[in-house]
């Protein structure tokens, strides 16, 4: 009986050995079987954005501009001086001419007060006067781009800016003349596209005996000179190549 159990135990035992045998080989080769995972693949690398072409250069010229109501060339500078009149539209002022550009144009001018020369108010201690104008500078639809003034006082001849030829004055002068001088610089939005308006609002003349106010349209207010422009040129515009014919 002891036989037959230790033999029963015996072949229990490698039973159950060879079932771990089997089982482990069974495991191992699932694991040689399974394929490994793959790698996700890498994105493509993504080019630099292009650099955008550099701006043109800045060019500063004389502007071309419109005077309605021109007075002449300075004796002493050469300048060419122009009133600036009263006004409600935008086309009853000087005009000045935008080129094609690429962002905004700086404006750039010399506003002086305009005086009547008379040799015998100065004579007489009658002479004094204090000037206050104020323009405006507008687009062409109305719209205000700034404002400029101008404050001087005259009370002799050597206040005078310069002296404008072609009157009957004496050395040929007219009694027309810019007195004081204010340097006005005014950027000019980059949408603006063909020209502005610089345009009168009011004049303010104080004298020994009381004042005197200029607002109603069509009164020069005061005069300007040296009108200069600064700004980058457009690039010339493409034209299409007509297509080949097949």
């Amino acid at each position: 009986m002891a036989v037959r159990r230790a033999v029963s135990v015996a072949r229990r035992a490698l039973s159950i050995g060879l079932a771990i045998v089997v089982a482990c080989a069974a495991v191992q080769a699932s694991a040689q079987t399974r394929t490994a995972p793959k790698a996700p693949a890498r994105a493509p690398a993504r080019r630099p954005a292009p650099k955008p072409p550099p701006l043109p250069p800045l060019q500063t010229e004389t502007a071309t501009i419109t005077c309605p109501n021109p007075l002449g060339n300075g004796v002493k500078t050469g300048r060419m001086f122009c009133d600036v009149l009263t006004g409600r539209e935008p086309a009853d002022g000087i005009l000045v001419d935008i080129p094609p550009h690429v962002g905004p144009v700086t404006l750039t001018f010399d506003l002086h007060n305009r005086h009547m020369y008379s040799e015998e108010l100065i004579k007489s201690n009658r002479a004094y006067r204090r000037y206050t104008a104020s323009i405006g500078v507008l687009t062409m639809d109305n719209t205000l781009v700034s404002r400029a003034v101008v404050q001087s006082e005259f009370r002799s001849a050597s206040d005078l800016v310069d002296r404008i030829g072609g009157g009957a004055g004496p050395g040929g002068v007219k009694a027309v003349a810019p007195t004081g001088s204010e340097p006005i610089v005014i950027e000019i939005p980059a949408e603006t596209e063909e020209r502005v308006s610089i345009l009168g609002e009011k004049l303010s003349v104080e004298r020994l005996d009381g004042v005197e106010k200029f607002e109603l349209p069509g009164q020069p207010v005061a005069i300007i000179s040296n009108v200069m422009l600064e700004y980058r040129p457009a690039p010339p515009k493409r034209t299409p190549t007509p297509a080949r014919r097949r």
